[in-house]
């Protein structure tokens, strides 16, 4: 028998402001029998205010970041973050951490994003440090040593004033790349996949048993959330319902980073797109971002996201709930919140 999914709400990425109506989707989330709610950041508004902001007004909701970058802030402030959060919610907060692209580090963060996998392990190491409070936390990893070397002498090795709630806050990494997948299993609790296929889940069930091997590991396959954000769209036509996605995907498989360098993009090649992929990011790059939007195949869209009338749906749905995913994380208004729920929950 194909296993239950969970349901969260991903807020996404704010435009001009607030994304308007989400209050209203978010009680309406907790209503129906929603998991957990997201929230994001990129370089505008920040995941943790929100986060905290909207959550005050849930009771039952897990509240996570997706994705709360690294190079923002030093494994200190996170701690910090993920520990008051924590407490204010009477222990349902998720921490969802990333890396993100060189483009965001270095352009807006003015951090180096040199070993994004080496910088993960000492950040998270930190972190779980912190909230143990074994002592005073050092650490002399090349990335955050604490105290900071060769300053002004005074600095000192200090103990959270704070006791946390959970020593054991649950940590998810964003990652699409097979090292940073095994990465996710290895050291933390939960992987957030973006422009997952239930189809080509063996590649990262391969990626995951690697993880969860390695010495240390934290978690196993039958304690671990993975959770799949994945675009949700009920309409009479499913190739009107996936021209709606066009925008979005082109902007991920052919503008974000740089062509040779992006990691969405490295997904849908994985999964046989090559070809299609290295024309779309021509076009985008060349800014004919229509025309590339018109190049992606329906196939792939399709195999991304759940689009089209409800029965067509339905029985794509079946695919995932057999597949590793734990969690879909879908976006909406109330009415998609309603019918995500209606469909997936039952």
């Amino acid at each position: 028998m194909a296993k239950a999914l969970k349901l969260g709400l991903n807020t996404g990425y704010w435009g001009g402001g607030p994304p308007p109506g989400v209050e209203q989707s978010i009680a309406e989330a907790e209503k129906l029998g929603y998991d957990s709610i997201w929230v994001a950041e990129a370089y505008g508004s920040d995941c943790v205010s929100p986060l905290a902001w909207w959550g005050s007004k849930t009771q039952t909701l897990r509240l996570g970041t997706s994705i709360l970058q690294m190079s923002a802030r030093q494994p200190a402030a996170t701690a910090m973050a993920a520990m008051t959060l924590d407490h204010l919610s009477g222990g349902r907060f998720i921490l969802g951490l990333g890396v993100s692209g060189p483009q965001v580090v270095e352009g807006w963060y003015g951090m180096p994003f040199a070993k994004p996998l080496a910088r993960t392990r000492e950040y998270v190491g930190i972190l779980r440090d912190i909230w143990a409070r074994g002592g005073p936390v050092t650490s002399d990893g090349p990335f955050y040593p604490l105290p900071l070397p060769d300053g002004t002498g005074l600095g000192k090795p200090l103990k959270s004033s704070i006791h946390p709630l959970r020593e054991d806050i649950p940590i998810y990494l964003a990652a699409e790349g097979p090292k940073n997948i095994a990465l996710s299993a290895e050291l933390c609790d939960g992987w957030m996949g973006l422009f997952f296929s239930p189809g080509f889940q063996d590649f990262y069930v391969k990626c995951l048993d690697e993880g969860f091997a390695r010495e240390g590991a934290r978690r196993s396959f039958d304690d671990f959330d993975v959770t799949a954000t994945v675009p949700f769209i009920v309409c009479d036509d499913a190739a009107a319902g996936a021209d709606m996605l066009r925008p979005y995907y082109a902007l991920y498989f052919g503008g974000m980073g740089a062509k040779g360098k992006n990691f969405h993009a490295d997904v849908a090649i994985r999964l046989g797109y090559e070809r299609e992929i290295e024309e779309i990011q021509d076009l985008y790059l060349s800014g004919k971002k229509d025309e590339a939007a018109a190049r992606l195949p329906f196939e792939l869209i399709d195999e991304l996201s759940l689009v089209g009338p409800a029965e067509k749906i339905r029985h794509d749905l079946e695919k995932w709930h057999d597949s590793i995913v734990t969690t879909l994380l879908v976006a909406g208004d109330t009415a998609t919140v309603r019918t995500a729920a209606e469909l997936v929950l039952g």
